[in-house]
Parts: structure tokens; C-alpha cells; sequence
């Protein structure tokens, strides 16, 4: 392992069942290796072993040699690519070079905090400086001393990486070609999408400071966003999306397909999703070996499936926008199609399916069937039987003349050995594998006779010779072997090399049939993982009761006129992204934002949550998203910028101040009009006059920019300025008086509140009671002489500077607007829907906003190519179950259907329920899993195990539930059907009624005793004009 150059020199060897752990712990931790293996086959003794290089492993590209003949999959991690950073008029750039993919990608006119943000969540192989970053603002090459470079100085100062120069996207791809040892000439594909109109990507400490970026003690948007069972690759591409916000366009379209999602009513695909590094790696090596070839299947299957189903079809239109985005690749959704019928069905003529019959391995008397099942295992089951039928007859020719001999020259020695055999150290002897060597040999003891008679099995024993193995060397006193039995061992294994080698050729000339399909891939495999991620979105953002917001186009431009008919946003019923508003513990907020606010309120009051909620809701809502809120209406802002607070940076020789400023400097120079900012305790590090000077400043800049946000401040003196602004709102988080204490409500309001409650926080903290009343003692004195001012300059009252700022005197805690006399605020939590309860009657009424229904409907929603011109067996996703498996489906899917809606029928005479609900029955296959609308709504399940046994059961999370039961052993790919019903009550009384009653027709249940202490279903209930036969 020396390096990435061939004409090294290997230093060191690695056990070959070692070899990929080995490697992955390398490349993890960012070292590049060259693979050096030995030459298989026999060699002299005494002799060099041949070696060659087989190949390089580096970080985002995994070893793969060999696995075209392995039966097992390779992880392939997260791309590393190679990274270069140039600066210009425009800004700063980031070069992207993926070598496995052979793309790179171009992002200008980034700011330096944006440039930090990606490089601290973008893992990089190596980094490239270019030469114009020695040069900053001051024209100086001191980079990073003074303005603009620290920041990202800081960053790269404990990195290792290299200056280059010339034009920055051709010298970077000059660099790759060298450190990957290609050839000068090899093309690289550039993949940049337009940044025209695209959001700035988000601000390094808006990415902090809701979690986009790992940060101790901030809760985690991105882990909010996703059920905990989604995790890799959609996990990564929701975290790229937060970071670099789509086009409006675009976020259009991922709001559209969530919507879809959310409303579908049929099954879903399990969106088998490879990383697109793994599938140029394995094709172009020609290392795909089955297991690819099936997943590829898969993939392409999927599209296929969403192209076939009427409910999904508008879906997979709506995430051909996305996928170009994601993968630089615009693709029709014609040609995408009918790319994928061909892949499939290509893979599916070569290649042996899961779910095929089994390719049966030689069975032959007198040698163990763990002998050839090893041997032709390595081969067997591969590809499909009908291409290798010469290479399997020669096997089995092979396998019987091994048994032949076997037969004829250890049978009556192992015959003679069990003749005689003692349990006293008699002879022993048998016909033994021997699994480290793949051979057939006798083992034996003690069989050679004293004295040689002529008996039966004398000729054979003085035929047996030691075994040797590869090398030459005998194995061991107690294995023999025969000259005959050589011969035949030797011609078997012949036989399954040259099988092996035929499937082999097969899988490899695969490969290079995909090869020239690879964009299709690439591209088919993102938009199932954007498929998946955003499926998993729907599902826990239905789970947490959030919404879709209204995103609309911003009308405003910079110095035009404030349209607040058009240019707000509005977002009702906020909660804090990382409560579960579901469960009702979370404080909500209405903001109507037309301008920028200045907020005031008291310490733990929750300015900086609600400047956190906004923030995340906005980016959410730019992105397509759902949002924490009950609803919203958000422009499509094209930058998201939020400041809290900020810490000291030794390793840069700036003060928390300093920090600040730089932050403010990127913020106040790149905002527009069509900006959201956020910045909380605006110039708290500095001394008090000055830094309310800057922040009036700062406000004055900001309001003239006419830019949407908050500034939250405890420096009261920005009410006294003079500030020359128009637009800026004041408003407060609330307090109120509980036992002659103030309290926050942590609720917005307008007005502005003086009280900071910083005594009362100190102790809480466990601040010493003598400190906290000195303070107040100081605190008096300053406000005594604070009162004699304001009488000298007449200032009783309140007035208001050309600023439009209100400035108020009040001595009340918070001052709220004309009206509002009380300061108590009721709180509004989130609450789950009431679960329905049982009246005398068996169940309460049920508020239904559709009209009652006479019709009964039973829907079989199995896979079909509708639309597509061809049968769904050549090219839709099937997922057939057997004739027997199926025809239970359907009769339990009948009497399903018959018994629940004669019930509801029944409710509804009895008017315990206010509507009819229509019964309707969908089938969900054994690789299908429930849609999301399918969470939050009660539902009565019945799923067909392995032993053809019903299980009936209900819940109000269809997907939480069939992923608990697929997680059983044997489980894996159960089929279900279920019915969705009216209220939880109604579930439970449907669920007891099956239990109870369809045994009585027939079918056999494995949970029949759950319904034994129960009060319904119990009376009999026939089923006229219904086939249920089993």
C-alpha cells in the first residue's frame, strides 16, 4: 500500500479477509491506497509469488476489484470530491471535481460565509487554494488580517492543502488528472446547474444555528424533517437542499410532488436507491456482479411503477425538475421511460431474479453436498441457466467422474474400516471434505492391516497416496488421496473455473452494455432517492400536523416601492421546529411581516426560538417544504440570513465584536429586498453608546435596503436615536404579572418591553443572593439618575422621531399597543384530533364532511403498466405473489369489504355515526408499503403471514405499524390489505367484528384469541352472493 501511482513500490501486505475493512478504515480517514494482490494458481516451491496492481481505493471510492465474482454488496460512502476555491469580482467560487463520476461543477459569486458553510459539510479529498485568494481587500498579502478572508482563512489554516494557478476550473481539472494518475486528455462532464435566480446558498450561521450543520445544544432541523428510519442517501440530499435552496420553479415543484404525496391513497414503492458513484464504478470496471444487476433492476422498476400507476404518474412528472437540479441531467419523461423498459428488460434476460427457481448444485452419492454446493456456489444462480447450459453439463460430467472414483477407491476402505471398527482404538476412516483445500479426500487412522490377506479393500488402500496441497506440501498424516481421485477432483475443478469464467464474461459484457445507459441511471437513481426523502418529509410532517405554505414570487426589487399587498409574509400558528406540535407542547406564534422588526422582551423570553422558528420556517417554505405552522403564506427569498450570537475566534486573533462585525458585513452588503434577516442581540460585545450608534446604523442600512426581518435587541437606547427610517415595526415578547412576579408568555406582541427580568435570571442560574442585591441597589441608583434626565428634558410621555419609531417612556414592564389593557396572554398549544368515545349506544357520532355513500368498493391496486403500451409482465415493477398467497388476498379483501361496510351501515341507522362512510379495500404487495396519507388516520389492517395465517389489527400509523411487523424474522415480505375507517372507536369495533367473524368463514387467523374478551362481533353474520371458497 503505497500511494496512487503504479510505479511504486508495495511496502506491505494485508490478509485478504481483512483486505475492504482495512481499506474502509483507510479511505475513512482520508488516506488513498494502491491495491497490490497476489497471482492466483499454483507456483513452484520456493518460488517469487507473482503480484500485480489491481487497483486504488481513495475516499468516495471504495475497492471493487474481484467483486463481479463475490456474492456480497459493497457500501459505497458519500462522493469526496476534489475541491479548488478561487476569488474574483463576483465573489468567491467553488470548483467541485468528482473523479469516480468524471464531473465537476462550478458555484460563483459565493459569499465568504457560504464558502465556510460548504466546506465544513462537504467532505473533500483534497483542497486547492487559488493564487487570487493571497490577495484581499486591503491589496495586501497578509490574507485574512484584515476584513474579508478571515473567516475562511480560519477555515483552511488546519487543513492540508495546495496553491494552484491559471484559470481556476481548467487548472483544478489539471490537478485531478495528475493526482489520479488519468491521462491528459480524459474528459470530465461539467454539471453546473444556472445559479440565475437560485437563493443564496444559506449562511454558515444560519446553517449553525438550526442545525443543518451539527452544532451542540441546537436542536437539529434535519433530524425534525425525517422519520428516524430514513437515514443515508435522502438523508444527504435533504441536507444539500436546505444548504443550497432551489430556484422557485423548482421548490414549485417539490412543494407540488409533496402535496401529490401526501393525498395518494395507493401503495408505494420501496424506492431502491444506489448512489450514483457505485454505479459508474462497478460499469465501468465491469465489476457489477448480480446483486448490482438485481438493484439496478430494481431501480428502473420503480420508475417504471410510478410511470404505470395513474395515482403516482403526475408525481414522477413533477420530480423531473428536481433530479435535472440535483444531477446536471435533463431527461423527458418519455425517453426516461422507455430507457428504463430497455434496462429492465435487458437485466431481466441475463440475469437470474430474485424469486426464480433456484439453480440446484450436484448431488452425487459418497461425497458430502457442502463439497459442491461451495465450489459451485461461486457461480451458480448468477445468471439465468439458459446461458450457461453447456458449461452446467460439463460440470455434471465432472461431478460424476469424481464420484465414480471416489466410489471405487475409498468406498471399500471406508467399508472395510466400519467392518472392523472398535470403540477401543480400532481403526477409523471415512470419505471427508476437506473445506480449506475444496477437495475430497479419505481421513483416516490405524486402517492400514498388520498383515495383508487379500481381504476386500487391500487393493485400495496401497493405491492411497498423502495429500498435498496447492503448494506441494503434504496437508497431513491422516488425508489420502488417490492418483485416479486427483484426476477427477482436478477435471471437476476445471470445469466449474471454466463455468465461472463463462459467467463472468456474461456479467462483465452487462456491464458494458449499461455502460451506454449510465445517465439514465444516474439520473433515475436520484430521482428515487428525492422520491424517498421526500415521501419519509410527508410522512413525519402529517405526523407533526404541519402544513404547506403559500409560496409565492417576491414583487418587490431594490429601490422600488413596498407592496404590502404582495410583499409579506405571513405565518400563522408558528411553533418551534423542534416541538412536536402533535403532542400540544408548543407555544404558537402568528407573524405578519411587511417590513423589519425590531424586537424587544425579556431574557428566556424566547426571542431568539422565535428568531429560530422563522428562520427555519422560511427556509422550509423556499424550499418546497412543509412547515411547523397552522398555515403560511412565504415569499421566495433570495437569501436567508441569520446572526445570533457569536463567540471569540483565538486561531483568527478576533473578539467575539470583531466576529460580529464580520458576520454584519456580509449580511448588510448582500442583502436585497428580497432578503429575509434575522440577527438576535444586534452589537452587544462593545461598548454601550457605540455599539447603539452602530446597531441604529445597521437598522437605518437595513430599512433602507427594504428587506424583510427581525432585529432583537436589549440596548433600549436605539429608541432615543434619531434614526432615519420608514418602515421598521416595534414589537415585543410578552410578560405578564403571576403572584407580583413578572413572567414571560413568550408570546409576540407589538409594543416594546424594557423589562429584562435579568435579576430574576441570575438566580435562577444560582447567581449569590448578597450579589443580586447589590445589584439591584446599583440598578436603583442608575435609575434615579436616568428619571432626573428625563425631567430636565421634558420627556414625560412619549414621542415619535422622524424615524416612524415609536419611543415610549412608560415605567410599565412592557408597553403594548393602544387597547390591549391586559398583559396576560392565553397560551395556544397544538392538540392532537379527540379520539372518538363510546356512547350507550356502542359508539358517539362522527362528523363526516362527505355525503353518505350506498355503493361498496373493493380496489385491488396491484401493479399494472396502464398507459404504458406494453403488458405490466415485460416491464412494469411486478411484484407478483403466488397463485395461492394472491387468491387468499382476494377473498379475505371480500369479506373484508362485506363485513365492514354492512357494520358501518348498520352504525349508520343507528345513527351512531353522522355519514356513511364507503368502504374501500387496498392491497399492498409484499414490496409495497402504505402511502402517507395513511398516518394520523385510523385504519384496520389484515396481514397474510408466511403460513398463510390472517393477523387483523388497527392503528393510526398504517407505516409505523407494517415496518414493525416487516422487521420479524420470516416477516420481511408480508403482503397486507387494509380499509381506512372513520375514528379510532370504529377501528377498534371493526377489528374485534374480524377477528371474530372471519374464522366463521373459513379463514384461519393467528391472533384469533384477542378477540375473545371482547364485546362486539360476536353475533353471526352471512355473507350472501359472496364467493369465499378457499
Amino acid at each position: 500500500m503505497s500511494g496512487l501511482r503504479s510505479d511504486t513500490v508495495p511496502r506491505a501486505g494485508c490478509p485478504v479477509m481483512n483486505l475492504r475493512q482495512t481499506l474502509d478504515d483507510l479511505t475513512r480517514s482520508g488516506y488513498s491506497v494502491c491495491i497490490v494482490e497476489e497471482v492466483q494458481g499454483p507456483t513452484q516451491a520456493r518460488s517469487r509469488k507473482g503480484r500485480f496492481i489491481s487497483g486504488h481505493a481513495h475516499p468516495g471510492s471504495p475497492y471493487v476489484y474481484g467483486l463481479a465474482g463475490a456474492d456480497l454488496e459493497v457500501d459505497f460512502p458519500e462522493p469526496v470530491p476534489v475541491v479548488g476555491v478561487s476569488h474574483s469580482a463576483k465573489g468567491y467560487c467553488l470548483i467541485s471535481v468528482i473523479e469516480t463520476l468524471k464531473t465537476y461543477s462550478i458555484e460563483d459569486g459565493l459569499t465568504e460565509e457560504a464558502i465556510v458553510t460548504k466546506l465544513r459539510t462537504r467532505p473533500h479529498h483534497h483542497l486547492f487554494l487559488h493564487i487570487s485568494l493571497r490577495h484581499n481587500c486591503t491589496g495586501t498579502h497578509r490574507w485574512g488580517e484584515f476584513g474579508e478572508g478571515g473567516l475562511l482563512w480560519g477555515e483552511c489554516t488546519d487543513k492540508n492543502f495546495e496553491w494552484f494557478d491559471g484559470s481556476p476550473a481548467d487548472g483544478l481539472l489539471c490537478k485531478v488528472r495528475d493526482l489520479y494518475g488519468l491521462d491528459k486528455e480524459e474528459i470530465f462532464r461539467n454539471v453546473t446547474v444556472s445559479s440565475e435566480k437560485r437563493p443564496q446558498p444559506l449562511y454558515l450561521g444560519a446553517a449553525t444555528q438550526i442545525g443543518c450543520i451539527p452544532t451542540e445544544g441546537i436542536p437539529s432541523l434535519l433530524k425534525i424533517l425525517l422519520p428516524s428510519s430514513c437515514t443515508g442517501l435522502p438523508v444527504i440530499y435533504m441536507r444539500d437542499l436546505l444548504l443550497n435552496p432551489p430556484m422557485y420553479p423548482t421548490a414549485l415543484s417539490i412543494q407540488e410532488s409533496c402535496k401529490l404525496m401526501s393525498n395518494i391513497s395507493c401503495p408505494i414503492p420501496e424506492f431502491t436507491v444506489i448512489p450514483a458513484t457505485k454505479l459508474v464504478k462497478l460499469l465501468e470496471s465491469k465489476e457489477a456482479n448480480h446483486i448490482e444487476f438485481c438493484r439496478i433492476k430494481n431501480v428502473v422498476d420503480d420508475v417504471l411503477y410510478l410511470y404505470g400507476k395513474s395515482d403516482l404518474n403526475p408525481i414522477l412528472q413533477s420530480l423531473l425538475d428536481p433530479t435535472w437540479v440535483a444531477t446536471g441531467l435533463k431527461i423527458d419523461c418519455e425517453s426516461l421511460v422507455n430507457e428504463c423498459r430497455l434496462v429492465s428488460h435487458r437485466i431481466g434476460e441475463m440475469i437470474s431474479l430474485q424469486g426464480e427457481r433456484v439453480q440446484a448444485t450436484s448431488s452425487v452419492p459418497c461425497i458430502p453436498g457442502e463439497f459442491f454446493e461451495d465450489v459451485e456456489s461461486s457461480w451458480k444462480g448468477r445468471v439465468k441457466e439458459i446461458h450457461t447450459e453447456n458449461a452446467i453439463k460439463e460440470v455434471e460430467r465432472a461431478a460424476e467422474s469424481l464420484s465414480l472414483a471416489v466410489t471405487e477407491d475409498f468406498l471399500p476402505i471406508v467399508q472395510r474400516v466400519k467392518a472392523v471398527m472398535s470403540p477401543h482404538g480400532g481403526p477409523r476412516g471415512d470419505i471427508t471434505y476437506a473445506k480449506e483445500h475444496e477437495a475430497v479426500w479419505f481421513k483416516g487412522k490405524r486402517f492400514v492391516p498388520s498383515v495383508w490377506g487379500g481381504t476386500p479393500g487391500e487393493e485400495q488402500i496401497k493405491r492411497l497416496i498423502p495429500a498435498t496441497d496447492s503448494k506441494g506440501k503434504n496437508v497431513g498424516d491422516e488425508w489420502f488421496t488417490t492418483e485416479k481421485v486427483e484426476v477427477a477432483l482436478n477435471r471437476y475443478h476445471e470445469a466449474n473455473a471454466r463455468a465461472k469464467a463463462v459467467v463472468m464474461d456474461i456479467l462483465r459484457g452487462l456491464s458494458t452494455e449499461m455502460q451506454i445507459k449510465i445517465n439514465v441511471l444516474v439520473y433515475s437513481s436520484m430521482l428515487l432517492v428525492i422520491a424517498k426523502a421526500l415521501f419519509a418529509h410527508v410522512s413525519e410532517g402529517r405526523r407533526r400536523k404541519w402544513v404547506f405554505p403559500t409560496l409565492k414570487e417576491f414583487d418587490r426589487s431594490a429601490g422600488s416601492t413596498l407592496s404590502w399587498e404582495n410583499d409579506y409574509m405571513e405565518i400563522v400558528g408558528l411553533s418551534p421546529y423542534w416541538f412536536d406540535a402533535a403532542q400540544g407542547n408548543a407555544i404558537q406564534n402568528t407573524v405578519k411581516m411587511h417590513s423589519l422588526f425590531i424586537l424587544t422582551g425579556p431574557n428566556g423570553g424566547g426571542k431568539s426560538s422565535l428568531l429560530r422558528s422563522i428562520c427555519a420556517a422560511a427556509l422550509l417554505g423556499i424550499c418546497g417544504l412543509m412547515v411547523p405552522a397552522v398555515s403560511a403564506v412565504i415569499p421566495h427569498f433570495d437569501s436567508i440570513m441569520l446572526h445570533m450570537k457569536s463567540y471569540d475566534s483565538p486561531a483568527d486573533g478576533k473578539s467575539s465584536f470583531q466576529m460580529e462585525m464580520s458576520e454584519l458585513r456580509s449580511i448588510v452588503t448582500r442583502a436585497t429586498a428580497r432578503s429575509l434577516v434575522l440577527v438576535d442581540e444586534i452589537c452587544r460585545g462593545t461598548e454601550m453608546w457605540k455599539g447603539t450608534c452602530i446597531a441604529g446604523s445597521i437598522l437605518e442600512t437595513l430599512d433602507n435596503i427594504g428587506c424583510l426581518g427581525i432585529v432583537s435587541t436589549h440596548i433600549h437606547a436605539l429608541f432615543n436615536l434619531p434614526l432615519a427610517t420608514k418602515n421598521i415595526v416595534s414589537k415585543a415578547m410578552g410578560t405578564e404579572k403571576v403572584n407580583g412576579r413578572t413572567k414571560p408568555t413568550w408570546k409576540l406582541i407589538d409594543g416594546i418591553c424594557r423589562e429584562s427580568l435579568a435579576f430574576e435570571t441570575a438566580q435562577n442560574e444560582g447567581i449569590p443572593e448578597a450579589i443580586i442585591r447589590r445589584a439591584e441597589e446599583l440598578y436603583l441608583t442608575i435609575k434615579d439618575a436616568q428619571t432626573d434626565l428625563e425631567k430636565i428634558d421634558g420627556a414625560k410621555g412619549h414621542r415619535t422621531h422622524q424615524s416612524g419609531i415609536t419611543c415610549l417612556y412608560d415605567r410599565s414592564d412592557c408597553l403594548r399597543p393602544e387597547g390591549n389593557e391586559s398583559s396576560s396572554f392565553e397560551n395556544v398549544s397544538i392538540k392532537g384530533t379527540d379520539i372518538d368515545a363510546l356512547t350507550s349506544n356502542g359508539l358517539s357520532k362522527y362528523e363526516d364532511d362527505h355525503a353518505p355513500h350506498d355503493s361498496m368498493k373493493f380496489r385491488r391496486l396491484c401493479v399494472t403498466n396502464e398507459g404504458c403500451g406494453e403488458s405490466s409482465t415485460s416491464s412494469s415493477h411486478v411484484m407478483s405473489l403466488s397463485a395461492e398467497r394472491q387468491r387468499l388476498l382476494q377473498n379475505a379483501g371480500r369479506a373484508v369489504t362485506i363485513i365492514c361496510q354492512r357494520k358501518l351501515n348498520e352504525l349508520y341507522v343507528q345513527k351512531c355515526i353522522a355519514a356513511l362512510a364507503e368502504i374501500s379495500c387496498v392491497t399492498v404487495d409484499s414490496k409495497e408499503q402504505p402511502p402517507p396519507s395513511t398516518i394520523g388516520t385510523s385504519s384496520v389492517y389484515v396481514l397474510v403471514r408466511p403460513d398463510l395465517k390472517l393477523y387483523v389489527g388497527q392503528t393510526d400509523d398504517l407505516i409505523g405499524r407494517v415496518r414493525t411487523h416487516r422487521s420479524s424474522e420470516g416477516m420481511q415480505d408480508v403482503p397486507f390489505l387494509y380499509v381506512v375507517v372513520p375514528g379510532r372507536s370504529v377501528a377498534c369495533l371493526l377489528e374485534t367484528l374480524l377477528i371474530n367473524q372471519l374464522p366463521l368463514q373459513g379463514f384461519h387467523l393467528s391472533n384469533k384469541a384477542d378477540g375473545k374478551h371482547r364485546n362486539f362481533g360476536t353475533c353471526h353474520l352471512t355473507l350472501e352472493g359472496s364467493a369465499l371458497a378457499q
